[in-house]
């Protein structure tokens, strides 16, 4: 199997990711409660739809409509027994269009958090979590994906069984971790202690970074800390939330227009991240801006924090601590203090 992705990062300075999933949903019929997941048995037209505005405002990365597709996340759906059925079609309905579109476009198969609390703080095993990725890893592998994207974790044991599984099902791999809780996972990692652990596996991931959060300027904070401890030839994928969330005439709207992605995406290129797209909130609308901003941005020095704060906005004390001090000690008291807070839905 070829590695598609290896080889645009080898022929390009920067990819595009797409968007958010579940937030584009809504405005297309979900209901709240409802699985996204199941829309690729029961509304694949809707599913294919996102994918084709994605890939046409540019996005040269897509990522399948599976985040919540473990035996874990779908039994809440009383669908546990379909995660191949439900993981394969949605690899499948993204491979379809990304061949649909006449150029290059990287079907990523998304595996977002199981929602359980993995040992020792909690009752699910690593090996039993490996197990559930492994099914999904392989069901999306069989689906035509063709890397499995590991999004939007919080904890080292969680990310570690996810990895494992994604191994088995014999598909390179990204990951990414949300830096959401004062400038460390909801499970107290930093972003300079993921860096560390990238380095540590074998084989390693394809790309590393953040997703989700509270906003651009909180991720480009986390992506600086991780900079400082990053080697070569490591690339960064930078995917953020689209601002912040509000209630807004009976509906969920995120702050971030698309001028201020535009911005996030050139200080994302500045900051030598190399995979760049959004999360929860980010729309076609949003993507096309920031590849238009990416296609003109010739890459400056690093930003500052200051830079970043002027531009996108403020961020947590604790990201702002960490960059040249802090290098993840303290994360074992803060895992603790987590507790069960775990297993929210992306995107």
């Amino acid at each position: 199997m070829s590695n598609r992705l290896q080889q645009l990062l080898d022929t390009r300075p920067w990819l595009l990711a797409d968007g958010a999933t579940g937030t584009n949903y809504f405005a297309a019929g979900l209901e709240t409660g409802d699985a996204p997941e199941l829309w690729n048995l029961d509304h694949p037209e809707r599913v294919a739809a996102l994918h084709e505005a994605f890939i046409a405002a540019g996005s040269d990365i897509i990522l399948t409509n599976s985040f919540g597709g473990t035996r874990h996340r779908l039994k809440l759906h009383k669908a546990e027994h379909r995660v191949a059925e439900i993981n394969r079609a949605a690899a499948a309905i993204a491979r379809r269009t990304a061949d649909a579109s006449g150029r290059d476009v990287v079907v990523a198969g998304s595996m977002g958090p199981t929602g359980e609390i993995l040992a020792p703080l909690g009752p699910l095993s690593e090996a039993d979590a490996a197990d559930a990725f492994a099914e999904q890893g392989a069901a999306l592998a069989e689906g035509g994906a063709d890397v499995l994207w590991i999004e939007t974790m919080s904890s080292e044991e969680e990310l570690r069984a996810a990895i494992k599984g994604a191994e088995r099902a014999g598909l390179p791999y990204v990951c990414t971790l949300s830096f959401d809780t004062n400038g460390r996972t909801m499970m107290g990692v930093t972003p300079t202690r993921v860096a560390r652990l990238m380095h540590e596996l074998a084989p390693g991931p394809m790309a590393y970074g953040g997703n989700c959060g509270t906003g651009a300027s909180e991720l480009m904070a986390a992506l600086l800390n991780m900079a400082e401890a990053t080697e070569p030839g490591d690339v960064l994928v930078a995917k953020s939330n689209c601002g912040i969330p509000a209630y807004v005439d009976g509906h969920i709207h995120y702050s971030g227009t698309p001028e201020l992605m535009a911005d996030y995406a050139r200080l994302c290129r500045d900051a030598g991240v190399r995979i760049i797209g959004g999360c929860c909130g980010t729309t076609p609308e949003h993507v096309v801006a920031m590849h238009a901003a990416l296609m003109t941005h010739e890459p400056g020095e690093r930003p500052d924090l200051a830079t970043v704060i002027a531009r996108l906005g403020e961020v947590s004390k604790g990201a702002q601590t960490q960059l040249g001090g802090q290098d993840g000690a303290g994360e074992s008291e803060a895992n603790a203090r987590a507790g069960r807070r775990r297993g929210r839905r992306r995107r």
